[in-house]
C-alpha cells in the first residue's frame, strides 16, 4: 500500500481508502453487518489507515461499525465523517440560507452524535456533507469548525463539493480554513481538474476522491438488465433510460481499452494518477473488492498514452437530480 500527504495535515493517508456508505445499510441495500466488518478488518489488514463515513449513512450505523473496527485495529486508522445538512436536502441550494442547513449549534450537536456513534474522542476530518459557496462569508460554520478543534473533538476540517460541481467549493478553498475536500472524480467526471485540483495544489489542500466507479457503473459487471432491491438508491439514481445511457458509454470505453483491460482497475488507477488526489475513496462491501481495489495501489498511476486516450471518455451529466 502505497501512502500521500492528506493536504497540509501532514498525516499520510493510504491512497486506497474505504468508502463506507454501502455498509450503512439504508440507501445501499443487501449487504450484512458481518460481511461488512469483515471487508473493513481486511482493509486495515491490507494498509488501508483512511476510512470515509457520515452520520447519515444508514442513520448513524455505518459510524458505529466503522467505529468497532477502528477501536480493535491496534494501529492508527484516521476516520472522516461528515454532518448532514439540517434540511436533508442533498445536493445544496445557493438560495437556501445557511441558517437551515449548517447553524453553528447544530454543526456542535452532530458533531458529538458521530463521536458517541464511532465510540472514539476524536474525529480526524470532520467534513460538512454540502457545500454551496454562497455561504463561504457566514460566521456560524466557520465558529463551529475552529471551536471543534479547538476543542480537540476534530482534529482536520472539509466540505464535500456539491455533484458533479466542483467550482462550488473554490472560494471556501481560497479562505484557508479547511483542510481538505471531497469531489467527485471518476472516467466520466473529470471536471475537478480544470480548476479545483490545480487550486488544492496551490493551497496545499487534501482531496479525497469520491464515486469513483460512477455509483456502480464503472464496477466492471453493469448492464442494461442490472437489477438493484426496492429502496435502494441505486434504483433511483439509474432510473428510466439512464442505464441505456450509461451501457453506451461503457462500450465506448471498452472498444478503446480492449477486452483485456478491467474497467474498475482502470477506473481507481485514472484517479490516482493525478498528483492533487490525496486518496481514492471506493466502496467496499466484501472482501473480494478490498482484496482487488487494495492490490492496485502498488501498480500505481496509469500510463500517459491511457490516460490520454480516457480524456476522451469525459461525460457532463447529472443523475443526482
Amino acid at each position: 500500500m502505497r501512502y500521500r500527504k492528506l493536504g497540509r495535515t501532514g498525516i499520510e493517508v493510504s491512497d486506497i481508502g474505504y468508502g463506507a456508505w454501502g455498509i450503512g445499510g439504508k440507501q445501499w441495500l443487501g449487504g450484512q453487518d458481518d460481511e461488512s466488518l469483515s471487508a473493513l478488518r481486511l482493509a486495515i489488514d491490507l494498509g488501508v489507515n483512511l476510512i470515509d463515513t457520515a452520520l447519515a449513512y444508514g442513520d448513524g450505523h455505518s459510524e458505529q461499525l466503522v467505529g468497532q473496527v477502528v477501536r480493535e485495529a491496534g494501529r492508527k486508522v484516521y476516520v472522516a465523517t461528515k454532518v448532514p445538512p439540517k434540511n436533508r436536502v442533498w445536493p445544496a441550494a445557493a438560495t437556501t440560507p445557511i441558517a437551515e442547513v449548517f447553524p453553528y449549534d447544530y454543526i456542535l450537536a452532530c458533531a458529538e452524535e458521530s463521536l458517541r456513534n464511532l465510540r472514539l474522542d476524536t474525529i480526524d476530518l470532520l467534513q460538512l456533507h454540502v457545500w454551496n459557496d454562497a455561504w463561504v462569508d457566514s460566521d456560524e460554520w466557520k465558529r463551529a469548525l475552529e471551536d471543534l478543534k479547538r476543542s480537540g473533538k476534530v482534529r482536520f476540517v472539509g466540505v464535500s463539493a456539491t455533484e458533479h460541481d466542483p467550482a462550488s467549493a473554490l472560494a471556501v478553498m481560497r479562505t484557508g480554513l479547511i483542510d481538505a475536500v471531497q469531489v467527485i472524480y471518476n472516467v466520466f467526471d473529470q471536471a475537478p481538474e480544470t480548476a479545483m485540483f490545480p487550486l488544492a495544489l496551490e493551497m496545499n489542500i487534501g482531496i479525497l476522491a469520491r464515486v469513483p466507479l460512477d455509483e456502480g457503473s464503472l464496477s466492471g459487471h453493469f448492464s442494461e438488465s442490472s437489477t438493484f432491491p426496492p429502496g435502494d438508491f441505486r434504483e433511483w439514481y439509474f432510473r428510466g433510460d439512464r442505464k441505456k445511457q450509461v451501457v453506451e458509454h461503457l462500450d465506448a470505453l471498452r472498444r478503446d481499452l480492449g477486452d483485456a483491460a478491467s474497467i474498475p482497475d482502470t477506473a481507481l488507477r485514472f484517479c490516482l494518477a493525478h498528483p492533487a488526489v490525496s486518496s481514492v475513496i471506493p466502496g467496499m462491501r466484501s472482501r473480494r473488492h478490498v482484496e482487488s481495489n487494495a492490490a492496485l495501489s502498488d501498480r500505481g498511476p496509469l500510463p500517459a498514452e491511457t490516460l490520454a486516450l480516457l480524456k476522451r471518455h469525459a461525460w457532463d451529466r447529472n443523475y443526482y437530480c
